[in-house]
C-alpha cells in the first residue's frame, strides 16, 4: 500500500474521533469528526493527517501556505536522503592499459552511467 502524499484530506475522514492541533501547533484535544469539520469550515483552514498509527489519529488545521511549505520541506528531505536502489560500480585498470582495452572500458562506464549507476574508477600505476 502506497503512502498518500502529504496534503489536505478534505472531508474524507475515516475516523470518528480525532486529535486536532490548530495551525499554531496547540492541541485542541480529542473531538468528533463532525466538530473538526465544522471548526475547519469556520476558520477557513484545511485538515491534514499527521499520524494515523496512534489512537486517536492526529490531524492538524493548516492554511494552504503551510501545507505547501511542508510539502516543499518533505521534498527537500527526500532528495537529500540516499536512494536505496543506487548501485555503485567499480572499475580498476593499469596505467599501461592498451588503447583497445581502454576504449572497451570507456564504453562499459558509459553504459553504467546511462543506467544511473555510480561509477568509481581506479587507475593503478604500471611498474
Amino acid at each position: 500500500k502506497r503512502k498518500a502524499a502529504f496534503g489536505s484530506v478534505g472531508r474524507r475522514i475515516p475516523y470518528r474521533i480525532l486529535h486536532v492541533i490548530n495551525q499554531d501547533g496547540e492541541s485542541l484535544g480529542n473531538m468528533h469528526r463532525a466538530e473538526a469539520l465544522r471548526l475547519m469550515d469556520e476558520r477557513g483552514l484545511k485538515l491534514v493527517l499527521l499520524r494515523e498509527n496512534v489512537e486517536p489519529p492526529v490531524y492538524r488545521l493548516m492554511t494552504g501556505q503551510q501545507i505547501h511549505e511542508e510539502q516543499l520541506k518533505r521534498a527537500e528531505k527526500k532528495k537529500a536522503s540516499p536512494k536505496p536502489g543506487v548501485v555503485q560500480k567499480e572499475l580498476s585498470f593499469s596505467s599501461a592499459i592498451a588503447k583497445n582495452d581502454l576504449e572497451t572500458k570507456i564504453k562499459q562506464i558509459a553504459a553504467w552511467i546511462e543506467k544511473k549507476h555510480h561509477v568509481k574508477v581506479t587507475v593503478r600505476q604500471a611498474k
